[in-house]
């Protein structure tokens, strides 16, 4: 498949992290730092593509205030091109997380409530229309209403453009309920797997068959450490991830994964060689200490591609 643009419709906002400088001390003051950067799992992994040579257009809802400005510079390094829906009188949502000293996540809390304004009527618009119909590939995010998600995935379906979804949490990732049938992927970790399907399997060979049960003909979920699977109608796929001597932030790590996965399977690769592609960008995001690492490019993920093993096949 040759890609002319993808179209990135969803999250796309402004990311808040506290890292604990010591050992996380619960139910008391940590000493640490705040680090501000543009966020949102489809931006992400918009800047992802685009950094990897692909040409990427973004839409998403953007209140008029500094925040978009942040979101609107982080597009233009990236060379996305942006086209946001603006409100001028909202603010733009927001993300805010608690990090470990480590990288790990502690907890994190979500403003995203301006996402509610880009209905289904949103698409209805002649310039939505056309871009849909324009594009190679639609990625989307659980960030977006259950009813949007829906109209997205139905009219990528009647044009014939293949979309993924990002399941971005395991609270959001119901929302793409109803369109699970309709997606060409959805990327997902354990806990947003086991959300969809109510099970929580040991053996990795056993989550395709749970998640092909829930209507999804294809998907990939991540599990730390301990490998991640990917699978479509026909077979499914382990790479266990290398080790990574520094680890800097896992933030955005599985939003890579999905981008690196992406832009290989869109040039005809194998889910297998798709997934030992997502994991080599996913490697070069968690050694950075941003949710999208500067360093992404064609020639940094083919240096990482070098230390993923080949994937083992499940079925």
């Amino acid at each position: 498949m040759t890609v002319r643009t993808i179209l990135v419709m969803g999250g796309a906002h402004v990311d808040r992290r506290g890292r604990i400088a010591g050992e996380t001390v619960p139910g008391a003051s940590n000493p640490g730092a705040w680090f501000v950067e543009a966020g949102g799992g489809a931006f992400n992994a918009a800047r992802n593509l685009a950094r990897l040579g692909h040409r990427v257009r973004l839409v998403s809802p953007r209140g008029g205030d500094a925040d978009g400005d942040i979101v609107a510079a982080a597009a233009e390094a990236a060379g996305v091109e942006d086209t946001p829906f603006t409100f001028l009188d909202r603010a733009t949502p927001s993300y805010t997380a608690i990090i470990e000293r480590d990288g790990n996540l502690v907890i994190a809390l979500a403003d995203m409530e301006l996402y509610r304004l880009f209905s289904p009527r949103r698409l209805q618009q002649r310039a939505m229309r056309e871009a849909m119909q324009a594009a190679g590939l639609i990625l989307t995010d659980a960030n977006l209403p259950a009813e949007t998600l829906a109209a997205m995935t139905g009219a990528a379906r009647t044009a014939g453009v293949p979309i993924a979804g990002i399941a971005i949490s395991p609270a959001k990732v119901v929302r793409f309920q109803e369109s699970l049938s309709a997606l060409a992927f959805l990327f997902m970790n354990e806990a947003e797997a086991r959300t969809l399907t109510g099970e929580a399997p040991d053996d990795p060979a056993d989550w395709p068959k749970a998640l092909r049960a829930t209507g999804l003909a294809a998907g990939v979920v991540t599990r730390g450490g301990r490998g991640v699977i990917a699978f479509d109608q026909e077979s499914a796929a382990l790479v266990v991830p290398p080790d990574i001597p520094a680890l800097g932030d896992v933030t955005g790590a599985g939003d890579s994964l999905a981008s690196g996965f992406l832009s290989a399977w869109t040039g005809g690769a194998t889910i297998c060689e798709a997934l030992r592609h997502g994991v080599a960008a996913a490697a070069i995001t968690v050694r950075s200490p941003l949710a999208v690492a500067e360093e992404m490019s064609r020639t940094a993920l083919a240096d990482a591609l070098s230390l993923v093993p080949d994937a083992e096949i499940l079925s």
